[in-house]
């Protein structure tokens, strides 16, 4: 599966990419909102994001909803370094919230399942 990964720190979107490697997904890495909504108008390959929540100019969230508002229905998963129920509250269309911490390496695997599973799609 083709992955976005949206982050402006460089060492963290590419650490979250790894991670994702590791399982057998190819990644794209966006260094923010304005970059991840441009590379998915010209790659339609694109069957997920992951997007860091706290970035400047625009959150994960806002670009989740900007997406949603377009028509794109991607799976999105958000990762956080605050409290995730909060942020599902807020916007409970994600497919998924975590906590981006040092066991992303565990958790976001599961989390990419559950979220395609329930979309049908595992």
């Amino acid at each position: 599966m083709r992955i976005l990964v949206v982050d402006d720190d460089p060492m963290a979107g590419e650490l979250t990419g790894a991670v994702l490697e590791d399982i057998g997904h190819e990644v794209i890495l966006a260094q923010d909102g304005l970059d991840a909504a441009s590379k998915l108008r010209v790659d339609p390959t694109i069957e997920m994001v992951v997007s860091d929540m706290n970035m400047p100019i625009m959150t994960g969230i806002d670009l989740f909803r900007q997406l949603f508002a377009t028509g794109n229905t991607l799976p999105f998963i958000l990762l956080t370094g605050d409290e995730p129920e909060g942020l599902l509250i807020q916007e409970p269309r994600l497919d998924a919230c975590l906590i981006k911490d040092f066991s992303l390496d565990e958790t976001l695997p599961t989390v990419i399942a559950n979220a395609l599973r329930a979309r049908g799609k595992a």
